[in-house]
């Protein structure tokens, strides 16, 4: 008795298949088919994973002060990789998850081990909770964010303001102790502390529904106030070359301090904070992009 045999595609399926080019498709499209405005972003999403894990690198070296110039530099990076992909129209579904992956290494793992390495060590193992405690923080703000910019349906004011502190100023943020340090304040076990709960602080603010002013206006600047934010600008500029770290310390303290203000703003704006949102999801509101990509 002959044994049953498996059905095999006929020749005429096979060939109409190997015509239409699917099975080739599907695998995307070449590397020469893929036009170079369109890797440009891409490339500088990848040179910030890289500085990111440089940073990281450098910390473990001791080159600390390298290592936050890294973080720093992956944020400008960060920062710029959407516009550019904007500008050149070149923005992909391939460069938003490969902009994402790249915020959670800049934004999330980077400075928790910076920060561990130079001052959260002192405090053992409370230190490293703390690290991991921001590092899973980044990761759930990164992934709300991903999830609310699927949202069809956006209210006004998203257009001004972020839900939470964004990853890239949450990075700049954590990093207070490590700005201290390099001040002259010794990394001793009470500052580590003490740090440890900053951190944890920064990991709370990057998950709340705090409003969070966002800089992202559509109001226009006054003609006359343009060259006088210019010089301001180049001031800022010019003492963070000079006076790097003092000020970054009042780079962060400015933008703390500058949270309840933004909330209160909200308020008087908009009314509540909404408790139960209109549209679905996880039950937050929506978000807005926090890095321009």
């Amino acid at each position: 008795m002959e044994e049953p045999q498996h059905e095999k595609p006929t020749e005429a399926v096979q060939t109409a298949a190997e015509a239409d080019g699917s099975n080739d498709k599907a695998r995307g499209p070449r590397l020469r088919e893929i036009p170079l405005r369109l890797m440009i972003p891409n490339m500088i999403t990848v040179l910030a994973i890289c500085a990111g894990l440089s940073g990281i690198r450098l910390a473990f070296e001791n080159r600390v002060e390298l290592a936050v110039a890294m973080v720093l530099f992956a944020a400008f990076l960060d920062g710029i990789d959407g516009r550019v992909a904007r500008l050149l129209k070149a923005t992909s579904s391939f460069g938003g998850q490969m902009d994402s992956l790249a915020d959670i290494i800049n934004f999330g793992v980077a400075p928790a081990l910076v920060l561990y390495v130079f001052v959260l060590d002192q405090a053992r193992s409370i230190g490293w909770i703390a690290a991991l405690i921001y590092a899973i923080a980044t990761g759930l703000r990164l992934a709300r964010f991903n999830v609310m910019a699927e949202r069809q349906v956006k209210a006004s004011w998203q257009s001004e303001y972020f839900v939470g502190v964004p990853a890239p100023a949450g990075a700049m943020l954590v990093l207070l102790p490590v700005y201290l340090g390099l001040l002259g304040l010794a990394p001793e076990r009470l500052f580590a502390l003490i740090a440890s709960a900053y951190t944890v602080l920064i990991a709370f603010l990057l998950v709340s529904r705090l409003p969070v002013w966002s800089g992202k206006s559509e109001n226009r600047l006054r003609r006359d106030l343009v060259l006088p934010a210019i010089l301001v600008a180049v001031f800022y500029v010019a003492t963070l070359m000079t006076y790097t770290w003092e000020t970054m310390v009042v780079t962060a303290l400015a933008y703390l301090i500058s949270l309840p203000f933004g909330a209160r703003s909200w308020q008087r704006k908009y009314g509540d904070w909404p408790a139960h949102p209109a549209h679905g999801g996880d039950g937050l509101p929506g978000d807005n992009d926090e890095s321009g990509a």
